[in-house]
């Protein structure tokens, strides 16, 4: 482990030097992302219509925010040697490629739900480290706009949500934090999407109901969940290509599913694990051996935390205790994987109206210190997303660009593209300085320590 522990001590010395990362402005605020789908409109809040915004206006707001993102890069993300392990593990899928595919866990509120942001994260990794597929991915659609643009997912009507926002409850929701229940025979889930590696994860519990698994018409297994309570998990090999996978349950016995991994060789996966109005203490609700097991089983090469946005509007936080509690959410995570880098994001910019003036929301100012302490006392690396978005009240010009929409919270989805573009070309820059470091270090031919690979 000595080399490695060189190349960390460099990095911490190189990374800021080399990246020009300067303090960032505690204040910054956090968005939430927005779904479309026909099928579940009529369910989803109407959301307000922008003001009207000349060309001229437009234009000048389009290039404002640009200019913004561009420039974010040289702000840079704060503890950068925090990143070094999963640059690491990036190198290292570089020169070998093949194996199993470098997995990352992006939970958050309705910001990474939609898809949007991770989405073009994932097309940007995936283009340059190659595909891994999709990995993770909930169950059946345990929510309205519930997406993956990866991958396609439907359920029969008899699958009921557990989890989501839930402060009450067993917790035994698994990784994403929703699982889907029922106790009628023939009920169906279905995920439609490449890979080759299948796994499935689900409860086991005292008298639990039986499940088929099926790909591409073809009957896979039998798999039953009567146990002792805590995660079951599903494994096959698959042939490479694209598959209709369909799970059907067997008998009127209670079923709970938390979702279908299905992944390629080699490559990266960039898993969203969003849910709609999500708070990051959420995570401490949920059952802690069940989370605990199925992070272990992702093995992520790095999580990241993308919240904020409801915290803003929650009064009982402070900066002092949001950041207590952010920590607990680090220390679990730890917990089921110790040598994961973890990524916070500090929330993005919000805004309301204020006697029909349009007027930052002053509470993300508690939020994104909160964060900023939390990662830096933890040894998490940290991005404030509000300052990359041009600071505290910059959300009317994403608005006027077109790049938010009209609650001053969501960004559309051209704006969570620029936003996932941004973020990819930042990593990939201090990835760039990682290699030079890395080289310094242990020379052009050295492979380093053995470490855990994912």
């Amino acid at each position: 482990m000595r080399n490695l522990a060189l190349i960390f001590a460099a990095a911490l010395v190189a990374l800021p030097a080399l990246m020009a990362v300067a303090p960032v402005p505690a204040a910054s605020a956090k968005k939430k992302a927005k779904t479309s789908s026909k099928k579940t409109a009529a369910r989803k809040r109407t959301v307000p219509k922008p003001p009207p915004a000349s060309p001229e206006q437009r234009a000048e707001a389009t290039e404002t925010v640009q200019t913004h993102m561009a420039e974010a890069v040289d702000l840079g993300i704060q503890n950068a040697a925090a990143m070094v392990p999963f640059y690491e593990l990036l190198y290292r899928q570089q020169q070998q490629p093949g194996g199993e595919p470098l997995r990352v866990l992006h939970f958050g509120d309705s910001h990474t739900a939609s898809d949007d942001w991770a989405g073009e994260l994932r097309a940007r990794f995936q283009q340059k480290f190659g595909d891994g597929g999709p990995g993770f991915v909930q169950a059946g659609r345990p929510f309205a706009g519930f997406r993956r643009f990866d991958a396609k997912a439907t359920m029969s009507r008899n699958w009921k949500p557990e989890g989501l926002l839930a402060r009450e409850g067993d917790g035994l929701y698994g990784l994403a934090g929703v699982s889907l229940a029922t106790a009628r025979a023939n009920e169906t889930i279905t995920l439609e999407a490449e890979g080759q590696t299948l796994e499935f994860y689900y409860l086991q519990q005292p008298g639990g109901g039986s499940f088929t698994l099926e790909d591409n018409d073809v009957v896979l297994d039998t798999v039953a969940t009567d146990g002792t309570v805590g995660p079951g998990f599903y494994r096959k090999e698959l042939a490479a290509g694209g598959h209709h996978l369909v799970l059907r349950t067997v008998n009127n016995a209670p079923v709970r599913v938390h979702g279908w991994v299905l992944e390629k060789r080699g490559g990266i996966t960039w898993e969203p694990l969003g849910i709609n109005g999500a708070q990051a203490d959420l995570l401490l609700l949920w059952d802690q051996q069940v989370l605990r097991k199925e992070i272990e089983r992702r093995n992520p090469a790095l999580v990241v935390l993308a919240y904020g946005t409801n915290e803003a509007r929650r009064p009982d936080w402070t900066s002092e205790s949001y950041a207590q509690s952010l920590g607990q959410v680090v220390k679990t995570i730890r917990a089921a994987s110790p040598t994961t880098s973890i990524l916070i994001i500090g929330a993005p910019d919000q805004a309301i109206y204020s006697r029909r003036r349009v007027v930052p929301y002053e509470a993300v100012d508690k939020i994104l210190i909160a964060q900023r302490d939390a990662a830096l006392a933890n040894g998490c690396a940290f991005w404030n997303l509000r300052a990359a978005m041009g600071g505290k009240g910059s959300m009317k010009q994403w608005v006027q660009a077109g790049l938010a929409q009209g609650d001053f919270v969501h960004l559309t989805s051209p704006g969570y593209r620029l936003v996932g573009d941004s973020l990819f070309e930042l990593i990939m820059g201090q990835y760039g300085v990682f290699q030079t470091v890395r080289r310094q270090v242990l020379g052009a031919n050295e492979n380093g320590p053995s470490i855990k690979t994912h």
